[in-house]
């Protein structure tokens, strides 16, 4: 059933090659149930697509329409995934296979590259009507309970030769075997079917060796992928190609291929002329093979997913793909608010050049807001083709000579674009365009994930912000300096917070840590916060102040826990009276420089136990001394010992405890690896008692 109704479509709009597609019952995916035309080999990738994926079968299933590709431009705009496995001019027609209830499947048919842009009503209704009558066909035989199973691939024979039958067989093969150059032909899968004595002889390998073969295997010097290129190009745009390629030691043969739908055949003679060869041979340096250029491309896609915020892709993408496809400079463009931005650039001697095009209008006549608002590239290549596509732009003099503007779509909608610039004029061959089209791709996925982060990264400092002092408030008797880092892991916000307050001829000063790095641990970090410092303001001595916030974070409800360290500070008196809830025990520097941990006496964490008494410990505080409170953050590092990073802690801090208090938190904060790795959040609160007069 499947393999003669898409025989039947093919002929009936004279396409040559097809699929059918089949949806599975049990998933969102269509698996190819039969292929002609052309060797399975050439769709390999697309043999099951999901539902989602971005080609044209799955479209066309999603949307319930035909979608209609008319030729190599349109598939790298619409499909790139596509277009970068097969850059060939080709016209290609998706159609969904479907009842008004049911999605079956999908078919897709294809012609040359030499077809019409536009696929005609008749060619388009013939289709339509075929998929629906299949439609119909599948719907019926479900209902019978018949399972419809994947057919053997049509690859067909075609007629005998005019030749062969005019002159006969024998008279055939006498005259191709007169010949002075080299003919050989290859089935559909590229496989040697025939090969005259020259074609022999010019290969330097016996014919009967390499009957059934497929020469860019049999032979070293033709392994290349750019020659098996030249045949899946010939083959699916069923144009004529062809290459030349050195069989060593030096001597350079021309390949001709000659599709048709049952095969090539390839004309093999010597190359004429050194200038010929240097015009159609790859060469070293000249660009990527099909090979290299999916290494590449692999490659790029491993490194973007290492990229965290906007500058570091622009950067990844100035080391990464710039240099490899022959680049010299790149601007990388997003908007906002109805304005061009310029989110990054490199290689450009004069930054000048690029920035004084951000903040420019999304309507501006230029190519980079162009393919920003239509997701269209565009390639220039040389300043002549720039200036005579867009004569009205704001001319600048960059020094660069061919451009490629490539539209950076993520999620369906653009998020940027990407400007390549070359010191020479460049031809943009169909297959580089491919590549970058494809690079695009990688690219907008990286950068949109970029800018969602650095929106969060945003968001996250500004929350934090918001809900840290901005500053100390100057108090009599006492210098204070604080200092947070957030945790490089998760959102870089989370649950450490410090506060000094003013309260009644003294002062009192808590630092506290709560659960996570992320959004409820700020904001329970907030609350906690604001209830210390609420309940310091009327009054409460420093256990009360715990036991009321205790109670306050377990009517809350919180899943989380809080440690916290608060004290009363009476300069005037030099005591001060701590309170502690599971939280890392602070260090006193006295003016002679002896450090020492403070020992205190304790309640368990916040939020855990209603009834939880938290004692207190007074210390005495002679002028010069300074307190260090800090939280887990600063000390705890994998593989050290806690009571080894505290005593270090300590030695730092009896060393350089005379320096100002700005400078001594950078240092404790600077030197400590902790600090440094940043698994967690750090938070550090310098306290230094002074003279009162």
């Amino acid at each position: 059933m499947l393999s003669l109704s898409l025989a039947g479509m093919m002929d009936d709009v004279t396409a040559h090659s097809g699929a059918v597609y089949l949806l599975r019952p049990d998933e969102p995916v269509l698996e190819m149930a039969v292929m002609a035309g052309l060797p399975r080999a050439f769709v390999a990738p697309w043999e099951r697509v999901g539902l989602n994926a971005p080609v044209p079968v799955a479209e066309a299933v999603r949307e319930r329409r035909l979608v209609w590709v008319d030729g190599e431009e349109d598939m790298a705009r619409h499909y790139p995934r596509v277009f970068v496995v097969l850059p060939y001019p080709f016209a290609l027609a998706a159609v969904p296979v479907a009842t008004a209830s049911t999605a079956y499947g999908a078919v897709f048919v294809t012609w040359p590259g030499t077809h019409s842009p536009d696929l005609s009503d008749r060619d388009r209704e013939q289709l339509t009507t075929a998929c629906d009558r299949l439609a119909l066909r599948l719907e019926r035989a479900g209902r019978e309970s018949r399972p419809v199973r994947a057919e053997p691939d049509l690859l067909g024979t075609g007629p005998a030769s005019s030749v062969a039958a005019t002159l006969g067989t024998v008279e055939a093969a006498r005259m191709v075997a007169r010949l002075p150059y080299g003919l050989c032909s290859l089935d559909p899968h590229g496989r040697v079917r025939f090969v005259n004595a020259a074609a022999a002889k010019l290969l330097g390998v016996p014919a009967r060796e390499l009957r059934g073969t497929r020469l860019w295997l049999t032979l070293p010097w033709l392994t290349n992928p750019v020659y098996e290129d030249r045949y899946r190009a010939a083959l699916l745009s069923q144009d004529v190609t062809s290459f030349v390629a050195l069989r060593p030691p030096g001597d350079w043969l021309s390949f001709r291929l000659y599709p048709d739908t049952t095969g090539l055949s390839v004309r093999i003679s010597r190359a004429r002329a050194v200038s010929e060869l240097q015009r159609t041979a790859p060469r070293p340096g000249e660009g990527p093979s099909r090979l290299v250029t999916i290494s590449r491309l692999l490659s790029l896609a491993a490194a973007l997913t290492e990229a965290v915020g906007v500058q570091d892709v622009v950067q990844l993408v100035a080391d990464e793909i710039v240099p490899a496809v022959g680049g010299r400079a790149l601007v990388v463009l997003g908007s906002r608010a109805g304005r061009l931005h310029v989110l990054g650039h490199r290689g450009y001697p004069d930054p000048r050049i690029v920035e004084r095009f951000d903040g420019m209008l999304l309507a501006s006549p230029t190519p980079g807001t162009r393919a920003l608002n239509s997701g269209v590239p565009a390639f220039f290549g040389s300043q002549e083709e720039l200036e005579r596509s867009w004569p009205d732009r704001p001319t600048t003099s960059d020094g660069f000579e061919a451009w490629a503007y490539l539209p950076l779509i993520a999620s369906g909608r653009p998020v940027g674009t990407c400007v390549l610039a070359y010191t020479e004029p460049r031809s943009f061959p169909a297959d580089e365009r491919a590549v970058l089209t494809s690079l695009g791709g990688l690219i907008a996925q990286a950068l949109e994930r970029a800018l969602l982060y650095d929106a969060k990264h945003r968001l996250a400092h500004g929350l934090q912000a918001a809900l840290l002092p901005h500053s100390l408030p100057p108090l009599p008797g006492i210098e204070a300096a604080a200092r947070y880092l957030p945790a490089t892991q998760g959102m870089e916000i989370g649950g450490d917070f410090y506060d000094l307050v003013p309260a009644q001829g003294v002062a009192a000063a808590v630092i506290g840590d709560v659960q996570g790095h992320n959004v409820p641990a700020a904001a329970l970090m907030g609350q906690v916060r604001t209830a210390v410092r609420a309940y310091t303001t009327v009054g409460q001595g420093p256990a009360k102040v715990m036991r009321s916030t205790n109670r306050l974070l377990i009517d809350l409800g919180a899943e989380l826990f809080a440690s916290c360290l608060y004290l009363r500070l009476d300069p005037v008196r030099g005591r001060a009276v701590l309170a502690r809830a599971g939280h890392p025990p602070p260090l006193l520097r006295r003016p002679d420089g002896e450090v020492r941990v403070l020992d205190l006496a304790g309640g368990p964490l916040l939020g855990i136990d209603a009834s939880a008494a938290y004692p207190t410990t007074e210390v005495a505080l002679a002028p010069g001394c300074v307190l260090a409170l800090y939280t887990d953050g600063l000390i705890e590092s994998p593989g050290v010992d806690i009571e080894d990073a505290l005593a270090e802690l300590g030695r730092r801090l009896a060393d350089a405890g005379d320096l100002p208090l700005e400078e001594l938190a950078d240092l404790l904060v600077g030197e400590s690896a902790a600090a440094r790795e940043r698994l967690d959040d750090v938070a550090l609160l310098l306290l230094r008692t002074r003279e009162c007069g």
